[in-house]
């Protein structure tokens, strides 16, 4: 079976080469569709050896991928990004499950490394190269809607999912987030498109997303209402359900959220996928004071990923509250070594320790505090030291 990598790039000099050196021994040929670079992607992309198409960009990811998609010759297509590097633990599972006659698309875990939030997700990248497997929806693209169509028609085809990481993704690395401009052109094309398709559930969840990222709560919460009981995909509930506790939370209406975030966390999806639900969950459970039920939320979320810093620094946030030292001490280091760049995990180890006695080692948590918001938060920074200072520590 041979195996073709499909990207689309503009001005990726900085990540293609290693998203290219990831697959280099995997695939088969690698077929790179530029959208428009200046800098060096397209030589890179020569230098391995890629295929490289040529595509004027149209705001439109199902166009480009499916432009990407006439260039592959292989028996199985796999996507990925210029951000993403596919790890080399998951290849012997993706070659096991191409050489199966009945698999039609294999659904991949990515890990969406820096997110605070949800971690991973679940991405149709994976998929046998047929004539009426194409991309749909403008932003967000995806083959699942072509994929359920020719199921329909012959019914002996599958669609699986592996539970192993297999790609990351650092689109959510400090400086790489997508700004409001690039927000605002995705609400535009998604807005357009829902208008065409008004039934589309997966577009609404997206939509209802950005609109409550931008702010605009009230019109999110709307769509996102009332596409929940259009859809029967687990999936798309999942994001359903987790973007309307996220808006109800944002409106102060804690007991809808936490009926959203329980209701996304009982859908029959991958555990990994939950773990934003049970991360938030715990959130207002701590803040209405439920401090047994926020430990029990965020254990649970240990439960499903022990490298989940985020329920860590939570967890410590809890016992510190409950006047457990130790255990917050413990749950702020595990955060901390799991994430050596998480300066609220240092600022309040600090404070664990000056609590039970340590001051040295408080000192030393602040500075590395300090030192690390001076880089991302000045202005935290500088409290920081300032109330030490009224203290009478020196940092």
């Amino acid at each position: 079976m041979r195996l073709s990598l499909c990207a689309i790039v503009k001005n990726e000099e900085a990540s293609l080469m290693n998203c290219l050196m990831s697959v280099k021994d995997v695939v088969d040929e690698m077929v790179v569709l530029d959208t428009g670079s200046t800098d060096r992607t397209v030589a890179i992309a020569k230098a391995f050896g890629a295929t490289v198409g040529f595509y004027p960009w149209q705001d439109d990811f199902a166009a480009a991928r499916n432009e990407s998609l006439k260039f592959a010759t292989g028996d199985w297509i796999l996507v990925l990004d210029a951000d993403e590097v596919l790890k080399p633990e998951i290849v012997p599972q993706i070659r096991q499950a191409m050489q199966n006659e009945h698999h039609l698309l294999v659904n991949l875990v990515r890990q969406e490394v820096g997110a605070t939030q949800s971690p991973y997700s679940l991405v149709s990248r994976l998929f046998r190269c047929h004539p009426e497997i194409q991309f749909t929806h403008p932003y967000h693209a995806m083959v699942d809607d072509s994929v359920a169509s020719l199921r329909d028609r012959e019914n002996h085809w599958q669609v699986v999912s592996l539970s192993a990481v297999a790609i990351e993704h650092y689109g959510y690395q400090p400086g790489a987030i997508a700004g409001k401009n690039k927000l605002a052109r995705a609400k535009t094309a998604m807005e357009a498109y829902l208008s065409e398709f008004p039934e589309d559930t997966y577009t609404a969840s997206k939509l209802g997303a950005i609109y409550v990222q931008l702010g605009e709560i009230t019109q999110g919460i709307a769509l996102l209402e009332q596409a929940i009981p259009k859809e029967g995909d687990p999936l798309v509930l999942f994001e359903l359900h987790y973007h309307l506790g996220i808006a109800q939370t944002r409106l102060e209406n804690f007991n809808a959220a936490k009926m959203h975030y329980q209701a996304a966390c009982e859908l029959p999806i991958l555990r990994s996928l939950k773990l934003g639900a049970y991360l938030n969950w715990g959130n207002l459970l701590k803040a209405e004071g439920n401090l047994g039920g926020a430990i029990l939320a965020y254990q649970q979320a240990l439960a499903i990923d022990p490298q989940f810093a985020a329920a860590y620094y939570n967890l410590g946030m809890v016992c510190k509250q409950l006047g457990k030292i130790p255990e917050a001490i413990a749950a702020y280091q595990s955060a901390i070594q799991l994430n050596p760049h998480y300066a609220e995990a240092y600022q309040n180890l600090g404070v664990a320790f000056l609590k039970g006695g340590n001051v040295p080692a408080s000192l030393k948590a602040f500075s590395q505090a300090i030192a690390l918001y001076q880089k991302s938060n000045p202005q935290e920074a500088q409290r920081i030291r300032q109330e030490l200072q009224t203290m009478g520590f020196k940092v």
